[in-house]
């Protein structure tokens, strides 16, 4: 799989090449860093803050309920937290730093494999993405993953150039903490399995030992992620209830939706194909890495709800170094440029990937500007009621991330999502009931609305239509904020 090695331009220093990673790391760290606490935390993110605030046995008794596959996860942000605290900054800084990891072990891959300038405008192009920021802009595991897998890829390169025990255990605690992370990104090691066949040296009779070591690390791997795995098949109709099964048109539009942004998209598609068609063995075995986990994914999101095309964010460092084999023939200069304009067709998905990280774009939800319109005008005695409480909104996970103690009383709140080893509270079964010790409630509703009780349960609305007198009401992207006092008498 390894090809020769060549400089970057003639006479390259022997140090600069083998710092090249550096370029694309520094490049992702600056781009990525940019207005990283600009869009606020969206829903998923609250998710991550809420499990991984809870003490190590409580998000132990959470992964027994929901969101087993993500505890590792958690486990480490709840780490982080301990030291570093959480805010917006706080809680993405880590996968800003997996961006930037991931980048740079891109380019030492590409290195490995083919030449210095491959691996770097592999790096760079990957630098460039919007989907690179966006994810390495969210408190999420999608980063960890796509350095795993790349890290994974590159300790089975150096195992079957030289094999050995310590790099195939190497390679296997790779696969295991890749699947730790995102046990569908494991889909990955298909690809690994074509690069071990293509490989002459696993073909011949003395490479039985690369085939038979490959074999048992993915075996091995395989044994320890089989109970995650049993854990996520068991909650997988609650965790993903929400997804459809794909057609063509999604397989089609799949580009532009892994990278954030059609146009690059295309264009990262249309270079991978180029280099693809003019890359030997390697380059098909980079290919399968990225096609055979996208049809894995497909495949399975047909006969059970699985397709989250973010899912495939691991396979794009592969989709860079082909497009960057298919640019290195170029001169540096006119590589670079190119590498410049992908990114500058990127610039307005990067520039809406910093408001908000909903999608569409245009289901911006404003958690924030609803915050300080409660923040300004509640008064002590105060109590809150949102709509709805379930699904996927998290409306009381946003107040409480960012009002903490000052939030208005949860009077609806029978048991919190922390007692319940969920990610939902449990209210009331008398609204009514429960909202007579209080003159003023807030109600904070999922959805833009004229009427703000429109669309709210009836035992929640009732009492509030017939109680109480809407005092004001504020809409905001996505939200509506409305504050009620009671009726006199």
């Amino acid at each position: 799989m390894r090809g020769k090695a060549a400089v970057v331009g003639g006479g390259t220093p022997g140090r600069l090449r083998r710092a090249v990673w550096l370029w694309p790391a520094l490049a992702t760290l600056l781009i990525t860093a940019v207005q990283l606490d600009g869009a606020p935390l969206w829903r998923d993110e609250l998710a991550t803050w809420s499990a991984a605030s809870r003490s190590v046995g409580d998000l132990l008794r959470l992964a027994g309920t929901i969101d087993a596959v993500s505890a590792p996860y958690y486990l480490l942000t709840h780490a982080w937290i301990a030291m570093a605290g959480d805010s917006v900054t706080a809680l993405r800084l880590p996968s800003t730093f997996g961006m930037a990891g991931t980048a740079a072990l891109t380019t030492v891959l590409g290195t490995r494999l083919v030449d210095v300038r491959t691996g770097l405008l592999g790096g760079l192009l990957f630098a460039v993405l919007p989907s690179t920021s966006r994810y390495g802009q969210e408190a999420r595991p999608y980063a960890l993953a796509s350095l795993l897998a790349v890290l994974a890829t590159l300790l089975l390169v150096r195992a079957l150039d030289r094999p050995g025990p310590l790099r195939w255990l190497g390679y296997g605690a790779a696969v295991v903490g890749l699947g730790l992370a995102s046990l569908v990104a494991v889909s990955v090691v298909a690809g690994h399995a074509v690069a071990v066949l293509l490989d002459r040296r696993a073909r011949s009779r003395g490479g039985r030992p690369r085939l038979v070591g490959w074999a048992v690390a993915v075996g091995g791997a395989a044994l320890l992620l089989a109970p995650l795995a049993a854990f996520g098949r068991r909650q997988h109709g609650r965790q993903l209830d929400w997804v459809d099964a794909p057609g063509i048109g999604d397989l089609i539009a799949l580009p532009g939706t892994v990278v954030q942004a059609t146009m690059v998209g295309g264009a990262l598609l249309g270079l991978a194909a180029v280099g693809l068609a003019s890359s030997g063995r390697w380059g098909l075995a980079l290919g399968s890495m990225v096609l055979l986990p996208v049809v894995l994914l497909f495949v399975g999101g047909v006969l059970t709800p699985l397709w989250v095309p973010r899912y495939l964010l691991v396979v794009l460092p592969y989709g860079c170094l082909l497009a960057g084999a298919a640019l290195a023939p170029l001169r540096l200069p006119a590589a670079l440029a190119i590498v410049l304009a992908t990114g500058l067709l990127g610039v307005p998905e990067q520039l809406a990937v910093r408001r908000t990280h909903e999608t569409p774009r245009s289901a911006e939800v404003d958690y924030p500007a609803a915050v300080r319109i409660i923040a300004t005008h509640q008064r002590p005695g105060d109590g809150i009621v949102y709509a709805p409480r379930d699904g996927w909104a998290f409306l009381d996970l946003a107040i409480a991330y960012h009002l903490r103690d000052d939030a208005p009383a949860d009077v609806l709140l029978r048991e919190d999502a922390v007692r319940r080893a969920d990610l939902w509270a449990s209210e009331c079964a008398e609204p009514a009931r429960c909202l007579a010790p209080v003159d003023r409630v807030w109600l904070l509703v999922w959805g833009e609305r004229a009427d703000p009780l429109a669309g709210v349960a009836a035992p929640k609305a009732d009492p509030l239509r017939t109680q109480f007198r809407l005092d004001r009401r504020w809409p905001v992207p996505g939200l509506t904020v409305a504050l009620f006092t009671r009726i006199p008498g």
